[in-house]
């Protein structure tokens, strides 16, 4: 390592009184501390620094909240120090496409989450933020989050949303996008038309409100309602007025199965024309007849790198996706909202077309009617179908499996949730060993206590990052452990213009995990999901040991970022 002078080191590390710079025989600065310098001492770990470059030996230490020492300590003078020999030592995980946002109401230790080692989420997904709010569906969105939640909703706008978040306290620092489904149910309302321009130029408005009250990019969700009804013109022209900043378009694609290479060369244009900083979510190839389509996706996204274009994906390390039971149906049923959906249902005239969709749709799932796993639902008294696959509530029911499903969303009232094993392990080593593919949870955080574990979670909630160590990295070996820590921490980071994090670096923000390569893994499994990930002893927000020897402290440091901090 090259040496520094004592003048540059000691004002890099803002250590120019109270200690005593010394190089050791291989040239690594040291400090001998003559005061208590430090809030926190990390000692002897093996840090990997989210760049990509090789891990070496060395001290961390952590003054008001910033990393402010990488070096070697010869005093362990600190208010605060933990021994990491024999640990690795990395920046926190920023989960890009995470659901973890409401929730925190109730779960504010985030427990799912900063248990793996997430200490930012990305939330905002999938074309759906928490604002504007507004629309047809109002009214049943007070409705279900005074139900879910147990308070009045108190925001319309990002910024109450923004500004109702930053007065609660919480475990992990979050960030949103706003959500262009959300813009468009607010502006146009849930009908499967194009906007007229009038139209078109109130969602440029509130995109652009929503970034100047703290949004950080933008979310398409083309699989859904009412995103689903926006083309790709449409597309382009809301996009385009963001500022260059922040103009991140991350899409939902419109199709992740039959029509999926169709639906990437659709998502590219939108990037393209509108000049938008591309983020595919989590990139797949679902349905047992479109997995040997991976390695075309595959090149279309070097392609368009090559070009200039700034692409970027992310991906769960499951072969399982999570979604809406209602995402089985045609866009053509769900047009105008839940009440319309659940009406078209019990409609004798059009149920032969709707079930050979349905029923198609299925067959190119592995186990077809045992692939869709039922993992919640709204209503209390028909929490019993939590956990069934439609095969087993099929056979319940005395049904056909498309029988079972309406059942089940009409008792819900469309608020079920599913799971669908519809991937492949090889495809997604190949996505998850691309360089330009960061990790993802695609879920909201839990815990394996009330009211939190009232749900059949999806695995990935609890073990999604240390799954892409253990099975990844340690025994699959798609990727060296520096490129895998780089996939979680300073590729998401530097996507989104976080500068002070994702990295272990003097003056970035304290956010730091501590694992043990060897005992590191994920415990959730599809039927008995509620369990945390083992081996990650430590992990620190903003300077603050939030899990400490495995055990949560009670401590909830987490910041709202907004694009103001940007």
């Amino acid at each position: 390592m090259k040496k520094i002078s004592r003048r540059d080191f000691l004002k890099s590390t803002s250590l120019a009184t109270g200690g005593l710079l010394i190089f050791s025989s291989s040239g690594f600065p040291s400090i001998m501390m003559k005061d208590r310098s430090f809030d926190l001492l990390i000692v002897n770990g093996s840090i990997i620094d989210g760049t990509g470059s090789k891990e070496f030996i060395g001290d961390i230490g952590i003054k008001d909240g910033k990393i402010s020492l990488i070096g070697k300590v010869k005093e362990q003078n600190a208010r605060e120090v933990i021994d990491a020999n024999g640990l690795k030592v990395a920046p926190g995980f920023i989960d890009i496409h995470s659901h973890t946002d409401a929730d925190l109401i109730i779960n504010p230790k985030a427990e799912s989450k900063i248990r793996q080692g997430v200490t930012t989420e990305i939330t905002g997904q999938d074309g759906f933020s928490w604002g504007p709010l507004g629309g047809p569906e109002l009214d049943l969105v007070k409705k279900n989050f005074r139900e879910q939640y147990g308070e009045e909703l108190k925001w319309i706008t990002i910024g109450d949303f923004l500004n109702d978040f930053s007065q609660r306290k919480f475990s992990v620092n979050i960030a949103t996008m706003v959500g262009l489904g959300t813009i468009r149910e607010f502006v146009i309302g849930l009908e499967n038309r194009k906007a007229d321009s009038e139209e078109i130029r109130k969602m440029q408005n509130e995109i652009i409100r929503a970034i100047e009250e703290g949004a950080i990019g933008i979310s398409s969700g083309l699989e859904y309602t009412p995103g689903s009804f926006a083309p790709a013109e449409e597309l382009i022209e809301v996009c385009k007025v963001a500022p260059e900043k922040f103009r991140i378009y991350a899409t939902h694609i419109r199709n992740e199965d039959s029509f999926v290479l169709e639906a990437i060369d659709e998502a590219i244009e939108i990037a393209l024309k509108s000049k938008s900083k591309l983020q595919i979510a989590h990139l797949k190839v679902s349905g047992k007849s479109n997995w040997h389509k991976v390695d075309a996706l595959i090149e279309k996204i070097d392609r368009a790198a090559h070009s200039g274009l700034h692409i970027h994906a992310d991906r769960y390390t499951y072969v399982a996706y999570h979604t809406n039971l209602s995402s089985l149906f045609p866009l053509s049923i769900r047009d105008g909202g839940t009440e319309k959906f659940l009406e078209r249902l019990k409609d004798k005239s059009i149920v032969n077309q709707v079930r050979e969709y349905v029923e198609k749709k299925i067959s190119n799932l592995d186990g077809e009617w045992n692939g869709v796993l039922i993992s919640s639902v709204g209503k209390n008294e028909f929490k019993h179908y939590q956990g069934k696959t439609i095969q087993q509530l099929s056979e319940e029911f005395g049904m056909n499996g498309y029988e079972a499903t309406v059942k089940v969303l009409l008792d819900s009232e469309n608020q079920v949730m599913m799971m669908g094993f519809g991937m492949e392990e090889k495809s997604t080593e190949k996505i998850l060993a691309h360089p330009l593919v960061m990790i993802s949870s695609d879920a909201g955080s839990h815990a394996p206590y009330p009211p939190m574990n009232k749900e059949i979670a999806h695995p990935r909630a609890y073990g999604t990052f240390p799954r892409a160590i253990s099975r990844y990295v340690r025994e699959r070996k798609i990727c060296s452990l520096e490129d895998m820590i780089k996939k979680m921490t300073s590729l998401p980071a530097d996507k989104l213009g976080l500068k002070n994090r994702g990295r272990i670096s003097t003056n970035c923000f304290a956010d730091i995990v501590i694992f043990d390569y060897n005992k590191i893994s994920d415990k959730a499994t599809f039927t008995e999901p509620h369990n945390y990930p083992d081996g990650i002893p430590y992990v620190i927000v903003n300077g603050e040991v939030v899990i400490s020897n495995y055990e949560h402290t009670g401590k909830m440091p987490g910041k709202v970022i907004r694009s103001s901090d940007i």
